[in-house]
């Protein structure tokens, strides 16, 4: 193989095809499913080439410029044929696997200063209340989508530090990487600096020297006209009940704490500004976009004009006897998959190894329970016993199980090398790789490991600025890859026997094989590596 052979992608290909059709908009589908799979890996719709083609017949001169496409990052085709479905391409499938397996590991790449900055700020974590449920799904939001941003060069901050004892070790048994520092010298000053605004502000009202009047509460340092404003502004996206906001210290620290962020963000030439997302559930909206309008009132720049808001859904809960925090749900999922695991695999040894799987595998299913859903949508907790396992095939135990499963599979040789039984695995240049003729083994290459760099993309993409304040995200998107990954991954090792008899003569397509389930570890590990999960040795 030749070195410095660009990695083949599903966009690069797809952009190809079209241009072999001499269309720039987007003609060819991408097969997915296993049936459609056995005779093609694109198509092009009838519909579509009845549009672009008389009678939908399409010129040979055209179909030869399928099959002879090439190009950065373009996989080959095989053959190029016309059905009653469309214009259908199959790759060369032996090629595809060479030039993806194949790639020598490159050099790590050099470290360097990010062309743009998120703020992600999650007001959950200021509630004066310990944690719930819902608090936890904002939260554990804003942390994947900090670590989906970064693995895309992008620099991060997370807004509030964590302050709360008690909120600490809950999302230290969740594993959650979040600041808990405390937020600095400088807010008193900022604070101070924001009270000054307000008495120069004409929307606020009660704040001569920037004290409360005997009609305000003791604690309001006076009050803001927020409805006056967004209509001033021709704000759009704003709830219509917003009118008049109390203003307190409280309010101002948080504004305070952002504007620290940003202006880390932007210090020593790293930006001129920044872009803050609000990650917000449904309940706490309302309160965050007074916050916002406040933010924008007080400090007029470019930043708080790009303020946005990532509403997550309601967290319903059933057949709760009490209000649930987090600390319990933890400790309940934690109980449930200890009594899962017991079923499955006997009475499980009390060390301190089996206490960390176990953790491990709570950890991951709360955080597949709460992410594996378009965060605009509702989710339902079931509490019951029966409502977790370590065999369902949507959850994060399952995946957590069947990349346990591949760790296994790699011992498992190993130590078959270190006795002879095996010889060591070549390099990925002198492997056959026209022997992976199986379903399931075209389905892992062209499904996952194929596109999971755009996967990643896809998933931490936010939207360009638009006039309204809500944005969606595609935070679903790494959960639902895993529990497919980990279903498609299953059926195929319960079919096919990787280790098979030591013969010479079957060692080649055994070779090939570990390659590619080496492949598919490395993506569990990538992907779990967004959630905070570390991948388990045993299960």
């Amino acid at each position: 193989m030749e070195t410095g052979e660009e990695r083949p992608a599903v966009a690069a290909t797809l952009r190809a095809l079209n241009g072999a059709l001499g269309r720039p908009a987007g003609v060819w589908l991408k097969e997915s499913g296993a049936r459609n799979l056995r005779h093609r890996d694109f198509l092009a719709p009838r519909a579509a080439l009845s549009a672009a083609f008389p009678g939908g017949q399409v010129p040979a001169d055209v179909m030869a410029g399928v099959t002879s496409l090439a190009g950065p990052g373009v996989l080959a085709v095989r053959g190029c044929r016309q059905t009653p479905a469309g214009l259908a391409v199959q790759l060369r499938r032996p090629e595809a696997f060479r030039r993806l397996l194949g790639l020598p590991p490159g050099p790590a790449p050099a470290a360097e200063p990010p062309g743009r900055w998120v703020v992600l700020h999650c007001p959950a974590l200021r509630g004066p209340s310990a944690l719930r449920p819902r608090h936890l799904r904002p939260l554990l939001l804003a942390e994947h989508l900090a670590r989906l941003l970064r693995a895309q060069g992008v620099g991060v901050r997370l807004v509030p530090a964590l302050a709360d004892v008690g909120s600490r070790e809950v999302l230290r048994q969740l594993r959650v990487d979040w600041p808990s520092s405390s937020a600095g010298s400088a807010l008193p000053d900022a604070v101070s600096a924001l009270k000054r605004a307000l008495g120069q502000s004409p929307c606020a009202a009660g704040c001569e020297q920037g004290l409360g009047t005997a009609s305000l509460p003791g604690d309001v340092i006076c009050a803001v006209h927020l409805k006056s404003f967004v209509e001033q502004q021709g704000l759009v996206g704003y709830d219509p009940n917003l009118d008049v906001l109390l203003v307190t210290e409280g309010k101002l620290q948080a504004l305070a704490e952002l504007q620290q962020a940003v202006l880390q963000c932007t210090a020593g030439g790293q930006g001129s500004c920044c872009s803050i997302v609000h990650v917000v559930s449904c309940e706490e909206e309302f309160q965050q976009q007074q916050l916002d309008l406040l933010w924008r009132i007080l400090d007029p720049g470019a930043h708080t004009a790009l303020q946005k808001h990532l509403v997550c859904g309601p967290v319903k809960v059933t057949n709760p006897s009490s209000p649930i925090g987090a600390d319990e749900y933890f400790q309940l999922r934690r109980r449930q998959m200890y009594e899962a695991s017991v079923m499955k695999y006997g009475e499980l040894a009390q060390d301190e190894a089996w206490t960390e799987v176990i953790d491990t595998l709570t950890a991951a299913a709360i955080r597949f329970e709460m992410l594996s859903t378009a965060h605009r949508s509702q989710i339902t907790l079931d509490l019951e016993n029966s409502s977790i396992s370590t065999k369902g095939t949507k959850s994060g135990a399952f995946v957590m199980y069947n990349c346990a499963r591949l760790a296994t599979l790699f011992d498992t040789y190993q130590r078959a090398v270190e006795q002879g039984t095996y010889p060591p695995l070549p390099p990925a240049s002198e492997l056959n790789f026209s022997c992976l003729r199986e379903e399931g083994e075209w389905l892992l290459l062209f499904n996952y490991l194929l596109p999971f760099p755009e996967v990643l993309q896809q998933a931490a993409q936010l939207p360009p600025p638009s006039k309204g304040i809500r944005i969606t995200a595609n935070t679903e998107t790494v959960c639902k890859f895993l529990i497919q990954l980990s279903m498609d991954f299953s059926s195929y090792y319960n079919r096919v026997h990787i280790l098979g008899e030591p013969f010479p003569h079957l060692f080649d397509q055994m070779f090939a094989r570990l390659r590619l389930l080496g492949a598919v570890r490395d993506v569990f590990h990538s992907a779990l590596a967004t959630l905070h999960l570390p991948p388990l040795s045993q299960i």
